[in-house]
């Protein structure tokens, strides 16, 4: 941690980082700069190629699985040198199916979307964006990093046990998950998967206490709440919705574990297995449901917040204009983060919910569309008449919107009580959440991955290997998701190794082989995206300063920035950070570096108020 020093003038405000100059650091050693590295950046880096790592892992169980629904009477024979015994005699093994779409739920949802997501940008843009040197404790964010490579390690481990890995679901839902005799999965690979999911919950608090603390306290000078970029606002109300929300599933874990290691009953009561009674009574099973959804639906504000703010930021560059209703964005981020406190219930419809609580959970959940509305309108209006530059970071901000607008009108669908009753469990239900949480998600990671990679690596990406990218992946996601909402409304249900027993759902062989190609196809288009990456870090052009005149402060930092951003001092911060095609500008942008007596031809009235003041100080 850097400290200031005790030069530092005596008029900078108390928790706004000082200006003052930095000694460069000393050279390290190569294991404590690329490995046990304390620098943000460097930390941002090794949450983004692990994230990858994982986003493979997880996109190959999927189309495993997909192969599975796709030809289920087709023979898998030729996987069994990479699968072994879960092949048998020509068929995937139904409980190793189980497992696959367990891990893969796991997979993406916790360790690409959310450590992925918001462990590399949180980390790359808190500090460079509010101007501070670092993070509020180095240590503490290797530790996050380094829990999370843990918990993955276990998670990862629990593949490769003979009575395979875990395969309750990623829910995990008791009695199957807390019962270790079962199912094989429900044995040593749901032990794994707990033990992992535990580190994992360390590595984020550890995580969301630091980008609290220095989104606080480590400002600028001239950085006020009002004047961050909608970037850091989405990621520090995503800490605050995880630092509040991870440690119920911590204590939902702790009380699984006592169930399947300790005799206790808090999820268990009147099971039977082969005929047996066992011992544990007074315990439900619904009450893991509240603790799990109390987190899980938060979880999902999680995953999609970060790409709500990298979207704006894109948005506004590359449309040349100040992002439309700042203060109406950062308000309904504040109010997302309320609501997703008291929607959980909206995912236990069916559990025999007192339909009065049922209609409280329906109401709450149709009014945080509203919040979730206002924010699209704002994008669509910063779009209008925008002088827009198709970069392959802004095709990909557009396509969260579309993504974004497409699942959240289905999720409006199974808002309703009486509606979802009878669209539980289906294909309705993935194509919803897979539109507006997962592939949306994946669109905000992808654009701004686009965007701020020449800041993490001091190159740029190929952008017509982009826009390759973006049009094979955009296609495909509609392919995969649009025809589900189909196949639910038919009653298809989710989760079933194998539907050819059903002679009613015959009928959708077509359509489930269809989707079937097209995950492929989304899958291998990622290789597209793979190459360009690890290629344009070596090979590719140079970028400048600022490739894409940007007003943000990340931008005055050199190319290849030092440990510390700032080689001299921190500078200083006058305007908010949106100051595009200002009428009577010079230029089509302003970084929030320049001083509005800079600037007086295009000066509003409040602000030579604003200089007026800061003159007489």
């Amino acid at each position: 941690m850097l400290l200031p020093s005790a030069s530092s003038p005596a008029s900078v405000p108390a928790g706004v980082a000082t200006t003052a100059h930095v000694e460069p650091h000393e050279k390290q050693h190569w294991l404590f700069k690329y490995v046990f590295s304390q620098d943000h950046k460097m930390i941002a880096r090794q949450f983004l190629l692990t994230g990858m790592f994982w986003a493979f892992v997880g996109g190959a169980l999927s189309t495993l699985f997909r192969l599975q629904l796709g030809w289920p009477e087709g023979t898998m024979e030729w996987l069994k040198p990479l699968l072994g015994k879960w092949i048998e005699a020509g068929k995937l093994n139904p409980e190793f199916y189980l497992a696959l779409v367990t891990m893969h739920g796991t997979i993406m949802l916790f360790f690409v979307l959310t450590a992925g997501l918001s462990g590399t940008f949180s980390n790359l843009l808190i500090p460079l964006q509010i101007g501070a040197r670092d993070m509020a404790s180095g240590f503490m964010n290797m530790l996050s990093y380094w829990f999370f490579f843990l918990s993955g390690t276990i998670m990862l481990s629990s593949l490769f046990l003979e009575t395979g890995p875990a395969a309750a679901g990623w829910t995990v839902y008791p009695p199957l998950s807390a019962l270790p005799q079962a199912i094989p999965g429900s044995g040593l690979g749901q032990t794994l998967w707990l033990v992992s999911m535990v580190f994992f919950v360390v590595s984020t608090l550890l995580g969301s206490v630091n980008y609290i603390t220095t989104v606080l306290n480590l400002r600028t000078r001239g950085m006020s709440m009002t004047k961050l970029p909608l970037t850091v606002w989405a990621l520090f109300i995503t800490a605050i919705l995880g630092l509040l929300t991870f440690p119920v599933l911590l204590s939902a874990l702790l009380l699984l574990v006592f169930d399947r290691s300790f005799g206790t009953s808090f999820f268990l009561s009147d099971i039977y297995i082969a005929g047996q009674a066992l011992p544990n009574t007074g315990g439900s099973p619904i009450l893991y449901q509240h603790l799990f959804w109390f987190l899980g639906h938060p979880e999902v504000y999680i995953v999609i917040m970060p790409g709500m703010g990298m979207v704006s930021e894109i948005m506004a560059t590359n449309a040349r204009k100040p992002i439309f209703g700042y203060r109406a964005m950062i308000g309904s981020l504040c109010a997302i983060l309320l609501l997703s406190f008291v929607v959980w219930g909206h995912h236990m419809f069916v559990t025999g919910m007192n339909p009065f609580l049922g209609s409280v959970f329906m109401f709450l959940t149709l009014i945080i569309a509203v919040p979730s509305a206002v924010k699209t309108f704002n994008w669509l209006a910063t779009l209008w008449r925008g002088n827009i530059r198709f970069t392959t970071a802004m095709l990909f901000s557009i396509g969260f919107v579309s993504l974004f607008v497409a699942g959240g009108l289905t999720g409006i669908v199974l808002g309703n009580a009486a509606l979802d009753i009878q669209l539980h469990n289906t294909y309705f239900v993935i194509a919803h959440f897979h539109l507006v949480m997962g592939s949306a998600a994946f669109f905000g990671m992808f654009a701004g991955v686009y965007h701020w990679f020449p800041k993490m690596f001091g190159r740029m990406l190929d952008e017509k290997l982009g826009y390759v990218h973006f049009w094979l992946t955009f296609v495909c996601i509609y392919l995969i998701f649009m025809p589900m909402h189909y196949l639910g409304i038919a009653g298809f249900p989710r989760r079933y190794y194998s539907w050819t027993a059903f002679d009613s759902f015959s009928q959708f062989a077509d359509l489930n082989r269809f989707i079937s190609v097209f995950a492929i196809l989304i899958f291998l288009a990622q290789f597209v995206f793979l190459f360009n990456f690890f290629y344009s870090m070596w090979r590719g052009r140079r970028a400048t300063q600022n490739p894409w005149n940007s007003t943000t402060l990340e931008w005055t930092t050199p190319v290849d920035t030092p440990h510390g951003n700032w080689p001299g001092e921190v500078p200083a911060v006058y305007r908010w950070p949106y100051d595009y095609s200002k009428p009577g500008a010079a230029a089509d942008f302003i970084p929030q570096t320049v001083p509005y007596s800079a600037t007086p031809e295009s000066n509003l009235p409040q602000e030579q108020v604003q200089q007026g003041q800061a003159s007489g100080e």
